[in-house]
C-alpha cells in the first residue's frame, strides 16, 4: 500500500494479478481506507493502486468516470467505485466474515446510521481542510452526531456497533474516527470531552487492536502533517513511502 501515487502522464499499470483484485486507493482518502478495511476483514487478496488526487492519471478515467477514488477493478475488468457500494459488494460476493447484519431489520437501522454520520464527515471535511475559525454550528453538527452514537454503543450493549467484532458500521465509521482527534487542533479543543464519549472512546481503542484495522491505521501526528500540507496548497501524498504502511 506504500507505492508511490501515479499522477497525470503516468502509464497505466498491467491489470489485476490472477486471484487478485486491483484498489485504486489514496494513502489519505478515508473513503479509501473503508474499501481497504473491508478487505482486511474479510482476508481478501489484493493489490493497490495509488492516485495522485491533485493531478490524476488521463487513464484513470477509463476506470472511474469521475476520477474518484476508490475504485475496484475486477480480474474481468469490471470497475465498481463508490466506498459504500463497493463495500456492499464485497460482502455479497465473499462469504467469509459477513460484515452485514443477517437480520434485515438490523441491517436497515445500520444503513440509516451511516447516513447519519455523513453530517459529521461532510462537517469534519470542512472543518479540516479549511483554514477559517470553526463555526458554533459546525461543533454543534460534530457534537450531536458523536452524542447519537455513543447513545447506540449503550443501547446495544456490546463492544462494537456489529456485536462482539467489529461489523460494517463499525468499519464505515472508523476512518473519521481515526481522525476526530485532530480535531482538537485545527477545530475545537474542547469538543471531544472524555466524560461525554466514555464508551465511543472505549470503541475507539478496541478498533485499534483490530489487526484488519492496523494494517492500514495512521497516528495523528501523520495525519496532521498531510493535512498541513494539503492546507498550504501542496499535498505530499507519498510523505511515508519509507514506512511499513
Amino acid at each position: 500500500m506504500n507505492s508511490p501515487h501515479l499522477k497525470k502522464g503516468s502509464k497505466e499499470p498491467p491489470g489485476p494479478t490472477q486471484g487478485k483484485l486491483r484498489l485504486y486507493s489514496n494513502r489519505f482518502c478515508p473513503y479509501s481506507q473503508r474499501v481497504i478495511l473491508v478487505l482486511d476483514a474479510k482476508k481478501i487478496a489484493y493489490d493497490v493502486v495509488n492516485i495522485n488526487l491533485y493531478s490524476k492519471p488521463d487513464w484513470y478515467y477509463d476506470k472511474s468516470p469521475f476520477g474518484k477514488v476508490p475504485a475496484i477493478e475486477l480480474e474481468n475488468g469490471n470497475v465498481i467505485y463508490e466506498s459504500l457500494i463497493i463495500a456492499d459488494y464485497l460482502d455479497e460476493k465473499y462469504k467469509a466474515n459477513i460484515l452485514h447484519s443477517s437480520d434485515p431489520l438490523q441491517k436497515a437501522k445500520d444503513r440509516l446510521l451511516i447516513d447519519q454520520f455523513n453530517r459529521v464527515v461532510n462537517t469534519m471535511t470542512k472543518v479540516l481542510s479549511s483554514i477559517g475559525k470553526v463555526s458554533l454550528d459546525d461543533d454543534e453538527v460534530v457534537a450531536n452526531g458523536l452524542s447519537n452514537f455513543e447513545r447506540e454503543l449503550s443501547n446495544r450493549g456490546t463492544p462494537f456497533f456489529g456485536g462482539t467484532k467489529p461489523g460494517m458500521l463499525d468499519l464505515m465509521i472508523w476512518p473519521w474516527c481515526e481522525r476526530a482527534e485532530i480535531l482538537k487542533i485545527f477545530g475545537n479543543a474542547n469538543l471531544l470531552k472524555k466524560d461525554k464519549y466514555k464508551k465511543l472512546l472505549e470503541w475507539c481503542r478496541r478498533m485499534t487492536h483490530e489487526a484488519s484495522v492496523k494494517r492500514s491505521m495512521m497516528d495523528s501526528d501523520t495525519h496532521i502533517k498531510y493535512l498541513q500540507s494539503y492546507r498550504a496548497g501542496r499535498p505530499d501524498y507519498d510523505m511515508i513511502l519509507d514506512s511499513s504502511f
